[in-house]
């Protein structure tokens, strides 16, 4: 190649590394910003959410992979459940059996308060024999003294009278023995209907960690690990995927104490990313520390105070993110500008699109 051809293609190279380095040079450079603008480095953080097992089992089924979007709602993992229907087809049979003993306690109840009925009959029976009886031992007692009647009718009298009294308290004592029954019978009845409900409580419990072994997605978002795979046994609480909630993404930047001292709740912030240096993502400020994240090792000047940093968190809009999911990537390292001054100009010299 000619001196001169050397000359063109390095002139030619620069030119193409310019242009490359355009939109880093216009972020990145060293240049003052305007009284009320602050700015920091940071990255793209999201809320992380482990998909786990309530009870322990082995996976069945996994039906996403690291990298998918889902949905809220979305069946994610399926687990084994052989044994928990099984267990739920012997609590139904304890269920029927349960109830076959509330008919017969309810049954049983009937039948002593029959007893009950007819013991009070005989009461009655036996206490008109009484008044019987007792009206002829009367008789015989005025006729004897005339000698009337002979002593033997009067003694016969008598015992008849005794024996009807007697027949009376037996009667009496059929009526509370009834009753009794009738209160164990129903006791017994009240017991069936406890096994009926305990039986129908099992029931349900099976059925929730039956419906519980349908991991489902509690939010939209992206699946980022697979932490188990396809029949592990895993322990109550064993995480089977981790999300990243994109509803809920931030930019976590630090300041200084003088400028962290004038960040509201609420101050809008630009962010621009070093992967896509050609748009500008509106935030908010949704925290700031009070107290600071890291700091020399002695604090004892003014100069050292002013070195404490502090977390910012701008938060970018649900209704943003929705629009923009599927490009939305946690880790991205970029840059943040925020308004400390509401009435502050944003510099004119940054670059880029603002997203809305």
């Amino acid at each position: 190649m000619t001196t001169a051809g050397k000359r063109w293609l390095a002139v030619a190279l620069a030119v193409a590394v310019a242009g490359g380095g355009y939109y880093a040079w216009q972020i990145f450079a060293n240049r003052g910003l305007p009284a009320g603008i602050a700015s920091g480095n940071g990255r793209i953080e999201a809320i992380e959410i482990d998909v786990a097992a309530k009870i322990p089992g082995r996976i069945k089924e996994i039906l996403v992979d690291e990298g998918d979007f889902v949905t809220a709602g979305q069946v994610l993992v399926r687990m084994d459940t052989e044994q928990l229907e099984a267990r739920r087809r012997q609590a139904e049979a304890q269920l029927r059996r349960a109830k076959i003993g509330v008919d017969a306690a309810r049954s049983l109840v009937v039948q002593r308060e029959a007893e009950r009925t007819a013991a009070v009959a005989e009461v009655a029976q036996r206490q008109a024999q009484l008044d019987s009886a007792q009206r002829r031992l009367a008789r015989s007692a005025q006729l004897v003294t005339r000698n009337a009647v002979s002593q033997q009718v009067f003694d016969d009298d008598r015992a008849a009278s005794e024996g009807a009294k007697a027949a009376v308290a037996a009667a009496e004592a059929k009526v509370a023995a009834s009753e009794a029954a009738i209160n164990t019978a129903k006791a017994q009845m009240v017991d069936a209907g406890a096994a009926v409900d305990a039986a129908q409580a099992e029931i349900e419990t099976i059925t929730a960690d039956i419906n519980d072994s349908t991991l489902r997605s509690p939010r939209d978002g992206r699946v980022q690990y697979r932490v188990a795979q396809l029949g592990e046994i895993l322990a109550a609480g064993g995480r089977v995927l981790n999300l990243v909630d994109l509803g809920d993404v931030y930019m976590t930047f630090f300041l200084p104490t003088a400028e962290a001292g004038r960040v509201a709740l609420g101050a809008e912030v630009r962010l621009v990313l070093d992967a896509a240096p050609q748009y500008l993502v509106p935030a908010k400020v949704s925290f700031v520390a009070d107290v600071a994240q890291f700091t020399p090792k002695t604090v004892e000047t003014e100069e050292e105070r002013l070195k404490l940093m502090f977390r910012i968190k701008a938060q970018i809009a649900p209704d943003l993110l929705r629009k923009y999911i599927r490009f939305v990537k946690t880790g991205l390292p970029g840059r943040a500008y925020i308004r400390l001054d509401p009435n502050a100009e944003w510099p004119a010299w940054l670059p880029g699109t603002l997203l809305q």
